[in-house]
């Protein structure tokens, strides 16, 4: 079982609730699968890349263009994206965490799926739909947030856009763990809340393992 983790939170360990879940989901990962083979892309230590026009024309004129042929300075520009692309090409299972900023997911986190959600690496293009070119079994989001949200919240920006950008590539089979009201100031019951949120997180990694046993 290959596991990609890609995390967004710059915080440390003790101050952000999404890596203290992350941890439970990992700790019980290599407790229940000895042969588990996790991968981690900390995106505050490794930043993705602007997205440039090269990079646009590079993976969408070829779509939108009969004919186009990229340039050696578009191709150039998308080395990021192919390089990211091949870790989640190599994964059964994609973990994302990150905090909740400003009602959606970091920049950091949005621009690391917009590289690699690029036609050609994940998917192809094709007149019936998008055709998956991945092995992805199960898409994970461990989430935290200082406000509290209910399902369906229409405030939530984060949880949507992710799912629905994954599903379009034929990731339908996804779980969300959130932490939230993680903002002691306002919600004495924080701690009683990421508790909660690391218990699921630990369920959730039990399914995984039984289904790859």
């Amino acid at each position: 079982m290959n596991i990609l983790h890609v995390c967004a939170d710059p915080q440390p360990m003790e101050e952000a609730a999404s890596k203290q879940i992350a941890a439970s989901f990992f700790s019980n990962v290599i407790t229940r699968n000895e042969n588990a083979r996790i991968v981690n892309i900390d995106l505050t230590q490794e930043p993705p890349a602007i997205y440039t026009t090269e990079q646009y024309r590079n993976f969408w004129y070829p779509v939108l263009i009969d004919g186009y042929v990229p340039t050696k300075e578009e191709e150039g520009a998308s080395t990021y994206a192919h390089e990211q692309a091949a870790h989640v090409q190599e994964a059964d299972i994609l973990v994302l965490t990150m905090p909740m900023w400003n009602y959606s997911m970091p920049a950091m986190m949005k621009s690391w799926i917009d590289h690699v959600l690029s036609p050609g690496l994940l998917y192809e293009v094709t007149d019936q739909g998008n055709l998956p070119k991945h092995k992805i079994k199960k898409l994970v989001l461990l989430i935290s947030s200082h406000d509290v949200f209910t399902e369906a919240d229409p405030r939530d920006g984060l949880s949507p856009a992710i799912e629905n950008s994954f599903e379009d590539i034929g990731i339908d089979d996804i779980s969300v763990v959130w932490a939230d009201g993680q903002y002691p100031k306002l919600h004495v019951d924080f701690e009683s809340r990421k508790a909660i949120a690391i218990e699921a997180a630990e369920e959730v990694a039990e399914e995984i393992c039984e289904d790859f046993s």
